[in-house]
């Protein structure tokens, strides 16, 4: 006969797999957006998410109705926030920079543009979560679509008032 504390650990294991398999791509999108990484090369994201949800399922018996999406997400947020690894380059050291329009995102524009589009986080909620103020959050979120939406201008491929043409 098996104990009964092995069989309560194979449910939560199961109900943990279960709720990853729902949620882990969702998830895994969003801690991509927040590095910046190109979606098939994310290795940052995918180590930020599982740091993530390892503690979701530290905690997984204490959620007792509560959300674990809302949780894993707050995990992950918080790690990003506070991690010093994507201060200072130090997320992309060993690697070329990532293009596309949220790498030129500072990392706290990029924070809050991702919960407001694309978690869909009212900004009150947004500021408490981030420990800001409704007004930062409004600033920053109205900054970060600005750089989104006006890109900067590409160099000109102009040179001495006459344009180049591919030969």
């Amino acid at each position: 006969m098996r104990p009964r504390h092995t069989s309560q650990d194979d449910l939560r294991a199961r109900a943990f797999e279960a709720y990853v398999a729902g949620a882990g791509a969702r998830l895994l999108h969003t801690a991509t957006l927040l590095t910046a990484e190109a979606p098939d090369d994310n290795p940052h994201a995918r180590r930020l998410l599982t740091l993530a949800l390892a503690h979701t399922y530290a905690g997984w018996d204490r959620l007792r109705g509560g959300d674990p999406y809302a949780h894993t997400r707050q995990c992950l947020v918080t790690r990003f926030a506070s991690g010093s690894w994507h201060r200072r380059g130090g997320l992309l050291r060993s690697r070329a920079r990532p293009a596309g329009p949220l790498a030129r995102l500072s990392p706290q524009e990029r924070l809050v543009l991702v919960l407001r589009l694309r978690e869909g986080i009212a900004e009150e909620q947004t500021a408490a979560l981030l420990g800001l103020s409704a007004e930062r959050v409004r600033t920053v979120f109205h900054r970060a679509m600005a750089a989104v939406l006006r890109p900067p201008p590409r160099p000109s491929s102009a040179v001495g008032g006459v344009e180049a043409v591919p030969s």
